[in-house]
């Protein structure tokens, strides 16, 4: 045989010289949630090795992750009951919970990329991500309440803002309300198709933020559609998006591949809560070695187009990366 591909197999110095794609720590965001208490420690039970962390821990386990090259955090309130409403007032408290958060961890570590969430569902006492009127989830009377988060979270130090909402219209609404508050500077990921997924369990648990009715599916996109996401990246990069998200990560790698092709903004996949909490549950049952799978999901994530990963393993990997 003249040609025999095996020959850039057969060992270890010639497979790494012709790998095509590299995993880095740097490649990832680790998404953190925070509650109140300072030393305070809720275990999640549906994601192992993940927990609901007082400002004192969540900084401590920042810097466990930036010691690894770990350069980003995305930051999750769970907020008491007591705090929530319907128009989630509590979202633009400057003393609250999340600023707090922000303000502590950006003393701790000033080039810690910081990334704020901004949606309603953690601060809504109805649970959806954008404003309840009657039976409706209303878009352009969200938009208001979506910017003041924005730039409450800006003023708190915020490096980027996170729109996981998918209102129409909101990244446009989040961009002028942060220049005007003289935010020019604070970057967008826009969760620019996020669809209406059943691997979001885990982290509704973690947040206490299901919805008390209905569900997602009008603002949520539906996973058995691809072409509509061509229309959101038109509207996000229009809008003045900095960065692009598909959410869920390995059930939609057609989508990440798909986006890549579409924008020459950077691409942002969310390796999800159901997708994390599998593999600790398969792993535990012998069935799958967590170490390797994580790290091959990772790299599927990456091949696929996408330049940052928002991993719950993020830890895990950069370890594992870094005794490679």
């Amino acid at each position: 045989m003249l040609i025999r591909p095996r020959r850039n197999r057969a060992g270890h110095a010639v497979r790494a010289l012709v790998r095509e794609t590299q995993l880095s720590a740097h490649d990832f965001i680790l998404p953190l949630f925070v509650q109140e208490g300072e030393d305070s420690h809720t275990p999640i039970t549906s994601m192992p090795g993940q927990a609901r962390l007082g400002i004192k821990r969540l900084v401590a386990k920042a810097e466990e992750a930036a010691a690894l090259g770990v350069q980003g955090v995305a930051l999750f309130p769970a907020l008491d009951e007591s705090k929530k409403d319907a128009r989630a007032t509590e979202s633009t408290n400057a003393d609250g919970l999340l600023q707090r958060a922000v303000r502590a961890l950006k003393a701790a570590l000033p080039e810690m990329l910081v990334i704020t969430d901004v949606a309603l569902d953690p601060y809504s006492s109805d649970g959806h991500d954008g404003l309840v009127v009657g039976d409706q989830i209303v878009n352009d009377e969200t938009l208001p309440i979506l910017a003041g988060m924005a730039v409450s979270q800006a003023q708190a130090g915020a490096d980027m803002v996170a729109p996981s909402d998918m209102m129409d219209g909101r990244v446009q609404a989040l961009r002028t309300a942060l220049d005007e508050a003289g935010f020019e500077n604070v970057g967008i990921i826009s969760y620019c198709t996020k669809y209406a997924s059943s691997f979001y369990g885990p982290f509704r648990e973690a947040l206490d933020s299901a919805p008390r009715a209905g569900d997602k599916k009008t603002y949520q996109m539906d996973p058995a559609n691809v072409r509509e996401c061509e229309r959101e990246v038109r509207l996000d990069e229009a809008e003045g998006a900095d960065m692009l998200m598909v959410k869920p990560g390995l059930p939609y790698l057609d989508i990440v591949r798909l986006v890549r092709g579409l924008t020459p903004l950077p691409v942002a996949a969310y390796h999800v809560s159901g997708e994390y909490a599998m593999l600790h549950a398969a792993a535990e049952r012998g069935w799958l070695d967590y170490d390797a799978c994580l790290l091959e999901s990772l790299l599927a994530l990456k091949r696929a187009g996408a330049d940052v990963i928002f991993t719950y393993g993020a830890i895990d990997a950069a370890s594992l990366l870094k005794r490679a």
